[in-house]
């Protein structure tokens, strides 16, 4: 190709992205990267290279021996071309849920697995996404962090659709992976539990409960997550003090500094347990 050939071939997929936007029409992505932002704002709907996504090796999650085997179980299913779940991750913040999503990713990556992260704002363009992957031969985890939802939210029924309950099959090549605070992923009011009546001895939830379970069932696998104990948290704590070479806890000093730390914060979680180290770290640099 000469030099005039291909000023004309830049050209001319420069006015068919220019078409695409302002069409509202996703753009073909470089699916050279790793991992993705889904977008949808003025430009249009498409998904963004994420240049350098946050890299976790599973050694450096501690104290999440079953989550983490079940996770990676699942993943190697997925990965090798066998029958998956979609997995929802719930319970306590800062308990690794989110991170274990970007670790199984990490794992993963060099056997053609990808990662997309979709914001929940944008769960009403679940089924164009799926749309867009289904024909590649990648396999895709679409990642939703610290999923939630009120009654009127949109992308509720879009969730609940393309995890179970549209007339489409399901992508083979597409899972998703949700991490939450809420197991049910919306809020429990007391007045709907008091809507539970007794049949033939048997409990019978209202319709509002309901239909708040039926979301999260769709989930195949469930992992929970539970606030640390201190010999867990302060174990965590000496793993990342190695890491960064930043101290031990067998020095009692550091160890009681790491546990005013936990105290300050309300919480013995990893995160809290690695912002200590990096606190460590970067003090006596």
């Amino acid at each position: 190709m000469n030099e005039t050939d291909n000023f004309f071939a830049r050209a001319n997929r420069l006015l068919d992205r220019w078409e695409a936007a302002l069409e509202g029409r996703a753009n073909t992505p470089d699916w050279t990267y790793d991992a993705y932002r889904w977008r949808h704002d003025r430009l249009g709907t498409r998904l963004v290279p994420v240049k350098k996504p946050h890299r976790v090796d599973l050694d450096d999650l501690l104290c999440m021996h079953r989550q983490k085997a079940e996770m990676v179980r699942n993943t190697e299913q997925f990965v090798r071309g066998r029958p998956a779940n979609n997995a929802l991750l719930w319970g306590a913040r800062g308990t690794g849920k989110s991170t274990l999503i970007k670790a199984v990713f990490n794992h993963y990556v060099d056997q053609g697995l990808r990662l997309i992260e979709v914001e929940k704002d944008h769960l009403v363009d679940l089924v164009e996404i799926v749309e867009a992957l289904d024909s590649r031969r990648e396999r895709f985890l679409l990642y939703c962090d610290d999923l939630s939802f009120e009654a009127d939210d949109a992308g509720y029924k879009s969730l609940k659709a393309v995890l179970e309950g549209s007339i489409s099959s399901p992508a083979d090549n597409v899972l998703i992976y949700a991490s939450s605070n809420r197991r049910h992923l919306m809020p429990e009011m007391k007045a709907e539990n008091q809507d539970v009546h007794i049949v033939d001895g048997e409990i019978h939830p209202g319709e509002a409960i309901e239909e708040k379970v039926s979301l999260s069932e769709r989930f195949g696998l469930w992992l929970s997550f539970y606030p640390y104990s201190q010999d867990d948290y302060l174990a965590i704590v000496e793993h990342w003090l190695g890491r960064l070479n930043a101290g031990s806890c067998n020095d009692e000093q550091t160890r009681l500094a790491a546990l005013r730390w936990a105290g300050q914060r309300g919480s013995r979680s990893g995160r809290v347990a690695r912002q200590f180290a990096v606190d460590q770290a970067g003090r006596h640099a």
